[in-house]
């Protein structure tokens, strides 16, 4: 049997694994929207994806959000976004995301649950109508 110290050892060091998994899913999404890259997008998420728009009651499918990547493409032009991992609880990571556009910003908090390495579940809702103190 695995001393008790050993097997803290051993957990403490998968649950940090799992988080610099999780940053890096969660760096790649926001490197990814940036560019309005459909490909790579498609890659971080589950075929059955949902992503979830609280703030005008949208829910989209992978194929849908992907599609939506044209028009997209045209509002993130000269974009900047930021973000910051506020906690993360197993397998749901939570953000706090500035979206800098050149006419306008704001900010969101955005809820993202991943399972074997992608995206199944992303959830966005505004908290700020700006993004001051960012």
């Amino acid at each position: 049997m695995m001393p008790i110290r050993t097997m803290a050892a051993a957990l403490a060091l998968l649950a940090t694994v799992s988080a610099v998994a999780q940053e890096s899913i969660v760096d790649r999404w926001y490197a990814a929207l940036l560019k309005a890259d459909g490909p790579a997008l498609s890659q971080l998420l589950a075929d059955n994806a949902t992503i979830r728009l609280d703030d005008i009651g949208v829910t989209q499918s992978k194929a849908e959000f992907i599609a939506s990547m044209d028009e997209w493409q045209t509002a993130v032009k000269g974009a900047k976004i930021r973000h910051k991992i506020e906690t993360e609880m197993g397998e749901t990571v939570v953000v706090r995301t500035c979206y800098d556009f050149p006419n306008n910003d704001m900010t969101t908090r955005e809820t993202f649950t991943t399972r074997s390495g992608v995206i199944v579940a992303n959830t966005q809702m505004t908290i700020g109508e700006n993004c001051d103190g960012f």
